[in-house]
């Protein structure tokens, strides 16, 4: 495990970015539209993002809701966009309908992509087989991440899986950093800690108010508290 667990916070606008910054946040993911999930932010939000802050920025790429790819032309032509206004760091995942790995889709992503770092998001979450579909991402260029709750339910319901894919890491397909989130709560921090998970990413728990609010400084810091080897407060 890492001296430092990685803490990443969904940032929406620039008052999210600089209020993840100042609570302690390492790394933001950027999306749009929380009512499908998150959706692929517009290059000018992801720019003004980029100028207000100098932490690590992951932009998702996801042009619908659900898991399916749907125009993967357009997908890669949004990618190329974002590279151009030089975005390095993504996150994407695209299943078929029997809840497979989507490898042409997800292939002819990161093939725009240029080496670039990129996450698996919660689709794993949502697999048929998630073994097979790590071992069929595996090798994939820049590929460095899994965000998962270890069950489309959240962590409450997929703490076990977590725990035994840490005990797996470094083998084929488990050499990725889980980046918990979902449902992650302060109170799951510390079995998740002891089992050398060193990543976390919240979203609603930065946000007392809800989806409604900006990022709260205050809770962010809580989180980095925790993550830190401090007491945090209240989780969500």
């Amino acid at each position: 495990m890492s001296k430092r667990a990685v803490l990443e916070v969904i940032a929406l606008d620039v008052e999210d970015a600089v209020a993840a910054q100042a609570g302690g946040a390492d790394r933001l993911e950027l999306v749009t539209d929380m009512a499908a999930d998150g959706l692929t932010p517009a290059v000018g939000t992801f720019a003004g993002i980029r100028a207000a802050v100098d932490i690590s920025l992951r932009v998702m790429l996801r042009l619908e809701g659900g898991f399916a790819a749907g125009d993967v032309e357009r997908l890669v032509g949004v990618a190329r966009e974002m590279r151009d206004a030089g975005a390095d760091e993504f996150v994407l995942g695209f299943l078929d309908v029997d809840g497979a790995v989507d490898l042409r889709a997800v292939e002819r992503a990161v093939g725009e992509l240029g080496g670039c770092r990129w996450t698996f998001h919660r689709a794993i979450d949502h697999a048929a087989d998630r073994d097979a579909l790590r071992k069929q991402l595996d090798g994939l260029p820049g590929l460095d991440t899994y965000l998962t709750a270890g069950a489309a339910g959240g962590v409450d319901d997929g703490l076990g899986v977590l725990l035994a894919e840490a005990a797996r890491s470094g083998e084929p397909g488990y050499e990725q950093r889980i980046l918990v989130g979902g449902g992650l709560r302060l109170e799951h921090v510390p079995v998740l800690l002891d089992a050398g998970i060193d990543g976390f990413h919240i979203g609603g728990a930065a946000r007392p108010g809800g989806w409604g609010e900006s990022v709260s400084v205050e809770a962010v810091a809580a989180w980095r508290r925790m993550l830190d080897g401090g007491e945090g407060g209240d989780g969500g």
